[in-house]
């Protein structure tokens, strides 16, 4: 057995050897299993998550950085928070955390004063990596002076406020500078030794002028220095402003106009103001650059004394009113009134016109609306007639030299300074210098044909609208009793007219057919009435007589015949005109009358 130890150990050695080489064996196996197994693969491939606190504040000395970190998985490994300079791309490490809480102590002396940003980030137990957004922090190991602008343009008192950062236990004296724009020539303006640091400052001790500040606070033999506040204007002094003269009496719209300047923060409005006598001031207009000027209608203004002034104000506040100018406001106050005429006018017509004025009146003229023109025509230009106030002016309208139709008229007055003024309309005057004339004349049967008896009427249609006084003295148009007469004729044939109320004055009707008995005249009572019809679109009165019974001596007639009006020219229409007395045919097909 020893001897053959070494040849076994040799042999093995050899089998090694070859699988070395090979890569396998020759060896066989003899022997087998049916057990099987899983095999799996890692079942974590979600990374974790990771944020940092963000420093509530400054950072001073050695603070403590915060992180938190999970992982729903293999759980978290490790967290490393990291800094880098504000803004920056290199990440240096501050700690590495193995279990939570993920926190560390950082040493802030170690670094710069100044900003940074911190992260950090995650490794979980299966190797997968998260980082946190970064978070700025601010490192203030060192006491900070801080001066904050008390504005851009300063007057009277103003309110210095300085603050410090990491005072720590000291107690420093806080001088507030100020020195001439872009000069190193420093004065003090105040000095305030105990927090908080703010100071009231009088502007007026310094000139006018721009500035730089700073605040220096003191330490014993050390100095802490603010930022420059540059450029700050310092106005104390006031524009200058004039009112312009408007003129002598103001009247209609004038410009009324000031002049202003400011030799240090510049204009920031002009206002200007008007006041009536006693009154309060009232604002006219604001202007923010030049020209300083209003437009004003002083036709809003009452008549009298106006006083004008302006008031400039600067940047800064600083403000000036000018002297005051008074003016007389004085516009001319005119009213005119059109008597108005008759409703029909014709032939020449008085015009009257009425005119109260503060002003000398040049002219008053009385015109008519012409429709075809779409325009004022002057009819007649009125004078004056005698003296007093208000003052009357007439001229006469020569109708005839217009077209007979429907008119507006009114009176125009013009003042000495041009103000025009203009009546109240006066609407729908009718011109009518053509007289009228009897239009048409029928009869109706309303008992036997071609007997006049009740029931009868003749009616008598004038082409216009009449003046029914004219036909019958005072009369309205209601029925009205009278007596209808027939004259027989022996070689002519008969007539009928209104033998009485004596006065009726329509003419009278040839009825070219007998209906008296031989030459005993016929008559009949009737009732009279008038009405107004339109026909063609024109107002007409018509006249009704009404036979009340059987006319007497009468006899029927059964010849047709046309019958013959021949009115009365006493008739006039409602201008005045005279009824024309040609005759008037009875229209339509020859008929039985009555």
């Amino acid at each position: 057995m020893t001897r053959r130890l070494p040849i076994m150990i040799a042999a093995l050695l050899a089998v090694v050897a070859a699988v070395a080489l090979t890569g396998s064996s020759s060896a066989s196996f003899v022997s087998s299993t049916s057990s099987t197994g899983a095999v799996t693969a890692a079942a974590d491939w979600t990374p974790p998550t990771v944020t940092v606190a963000a420093p509530a504040t400054a950072l001073k000395g050695t603070v403590q950085l915060t992180a938190t970190a999970t992982d729903a998985v293999s759980d978290v490994a490790d967290v490393t928070i990291q800094r880098a300079a504000a803004g920056g791309t290199t990440w240096t490490t501050v700690c590495t955390v193995n279990a939570a809480p993920f926190a560390c102590d950082w040493n802030t002396a170690s670094v710069a004063d100044g900003g940074y940003d911190l992260r950090a980030v995650a490794v979980d137990k299966a190797g997968n990596t998260a980082t946190s957004a970064s978070v700025r922090a601010t490192v203030a190991n060192a006491l900070t002076v801080v001066l904050a602008r008390p504005g851009d343009i300063l007057r009277g008192g103003v309110t210095a406020t300085t603050t410090l950062s990491n005072t720590g236990t000291l107690t420093p004296t806080v001088n507030v500078q100020y020195a001439p724009s872009g000069t190193t020539t420093w004065n003090t303006l105040c000095t305030v030794t105990a927090a908080p640091y703010t100071c009231s400052v009088d502007s007026t001790l310094a000139a006018n002028g721009s500035y730089d500040l700073r605040s220096v606070a003191v330490v014993g033999s050390t100095t802490y220095t603010s930022a420059v506040v540059a450029n700050v204007l310092v106005d104390n002094l006031a524009p200058t402003v004039t009112m312009n003269d408007p003129g002598s009496a103001l009247k209609g719209t004038v410009a009324i106009t000031a002049t202003a300047a400011d030799q240090h923060s510049g204009l920031a409005r002009v206002l200007i103001q008007t006041q009536a006598a006693g009154g309060a001031w009232t604002d006219l207009c604001v202007n923010t650059t030049a020209p300083y000027s209003c437009s004003l209608d002083t036709r809003k203004l009452a008549n009298g004394t106006h006083g004008f002034r302006a008031v400039a104000t600067d940047r800064a506040g600083n403000a000036m009113t000018s002297a005051v100018i008074s003016r007389d406001v004085l516009n001319t106050v005119t009213s005119v009134a059109l008597s108005e005429p008759k409703p029909y006018l014709r032939g020449n017509v008085p015009m009257t016109a009425t005119v109260t004025s503060n002003a000398r009146i040049d002219s008053v003229k009385v015109q008519r609306w012409d429709a075809a023109a779409n325009a004022w025509k002057d009819i007649c230009t009125a004078a004056v007639t005698g003296t007093g106030s208000p003052s009357v002016y007439s001229c006469t309208f020569a109708t005839a030299g217009v077209a007979d139709g429907k008119y507006d008229l009114r009176a125009v007055a013009t003042s000495s300074d041009g103000v025009v003024t203009t009546s109240a309309v006066v609407t729908n005057r009718v011109i009518d210098n053509t007289g009228g004339k009897g239009l048409d004349i029928q009869t109706t049967n309303g008992g036997t044909a071609g007997r006049i008896d009740a029931g009868d009427t003749m009616v008598y249609t004038f082409s216009e609208q009449m003046d029914l006084s004219s036909i019958y003295a005072g009369w309205t148009g209601t029925a009205t009793s009278g007596t209808l007469r027939i004259k027989g004729g022996f070689f002519t044939s008969d007539s009928a007219e209104i033998n009485s109320p004596s006065n009726v004055r329509l003419g009278s009707v040839e009825l070219n057919a007998d209906f008296a008995l031989w030459l005993i005249d016929s008559t009949a009572d009737v009732s009279i009435t008038a009405s107004t019809v339109t026909i063609d679109g024109v107002a007409r009165t018509v006249v009704t007589v009404r036979v009340l019974g059987t006319a007497t001596n009468a006899q029927r007639s059964t010849t047709p015949a046309t019958m013959t009006w021949n009115p009365s020219t006493s008739v006039l229409d409602l201008a005045g005109n005279a009824t024309s007395s040609a005759d008037v045919n009875e229209s339509g097909p020859e008929d039985v009358d009555f």
